[in-house]
């Protein structure tokens, strides 16, 4: 197994694993959730004046998209609790028996982690997993039902959403519902930006990454799934807060040599979108719409949720 390091956290990039997983069978449906509609029509993703041109953000493109329902939140703590309760299903955090945890969080208790070299603030901690955040002995202070669900890999997203009848959004769904009808702007709301004091819109990392976090929006860590001010559409922390799995492959078109030798890297890794608590514009200006980062499927950290759609019928 080869820990990689990302900007926006760390992959495991572990050969697949063994194990039988249990066919997911749609128990429940999109009646049973706070959703929109997201109407059809022509919508713009990636953005003509891209922040980090490496992540392949541009060029601007528009693309012709059928109507969706979506999730009008990311999904929770009580949400993922409700799916292992009925199936018995197992994520692949706890069948690795660790996960990535953010150094600070880290309980005295639980004694020397390994770090990631290249992001030193990420370490590997045993029994890491979506019940214990950030380790053992800190259930307590980090799980709430109404938070977002972490600690979620890609597969982990899936399975949940086959069971309730949906998908994961692809990255031009996701942009246009980001969007919310306001078309070609930098974030849910527009295109003011987040300040460190002052007007703070969504949940971001304010003061000194990694070191100092003010928290001058409210939370040091997860916010509850449903809070800030929803974008247009009802939709909830569409940029910050967690990082959302789309069914799309992390791709990026590009000649250069460097990105080249990076992707290379990076096959088979998956795309998600919206950053999260842990951005900072010094570091990862990664909480705007058309914004994006890659990771192995198989990864899971505390900041990295996800959102499912359905398709309209």
């Amino acid at each position: 197994m080869t820990i990689k390091a990302t900007c926006c956290g760390a992959s495991r990039n572990a050969p697949p694993q063994n194990r039988p997983s249990a066919e997911i069978i749609a128990a429940r449906t999109v009646d049973d959730f706070d959703t929109v509609a997201i109407p059809a029509g022509r919508s713009v993703y990636g953005t003509a004046t891209p922040q980090i041109p490496n992540d392949g953000e541009g060029p601007m493109r528009s693309k012709r998209l059928r109507g969706f329902t979506c999730g009008v939140t990311t999904v929770t703590n009580a949400q993922f609790k409700a799916f292992i309760d009925a199936t018995g299903y197992v994520t692949e955090a706890e069948d690795f028996g660790w996960s990535f945890v953010f150094y600070s969080d880290i309980a005295k208790e639980i004694g020397p982690t390994q770090a990631v070299p290249g992001v030193e603030w990420w370490h590997r901690v045993d029994g890491a997993n979506w019940r214990d955040i950030n380790g053992p002995y800190t259930y307590a202070a980090a799980w709430d039902p109404d938070h977002p669900v972490v600690q979620m890999s890609w597969r982990d997203a899936r399975a949940y959403a086959a069971w309730v009848g949906g998908r994961l959004p692809t990255e031009a769904e996701w942009e246009h519902a980001a969007r919310g009808g306001l078309g070609d702007v930098k974030f849910p709301w527009g295109d003011q930006e987040p300040e460190e004091k002052g007007y703070t819109p969504c949940n971001i990392w304010q003061g000194d990454f990694p070191n100092t976090n003010t928290c001058a929006d409210g939370y040091q860590r997860t916010a509850p799934a449903r809070s800030f001010e929803p974008n247009t559409y009802g939709l909830f922390n569409m940029v910050g807060n967690v990082w959302e799995w789309t069914s799309d492959a992390y791709h990026v078109q590009s000649l250069k040599k460097d990105v080249k030798r990076r992707l290379v890297q990076m096959k088979g890794f998956k795309l998600s979108k919206g950053g999260s608590f842990l951005c900072h514009k010094s570091y990862c200006y990664r909480y705007r719409i058309a914004a994006r980062s890659g990771t192995s499927p198989d990864s899971a950290t505390p900041h990295h949720g996800f959102r499912v759609v359905w398709d309209a019928v």
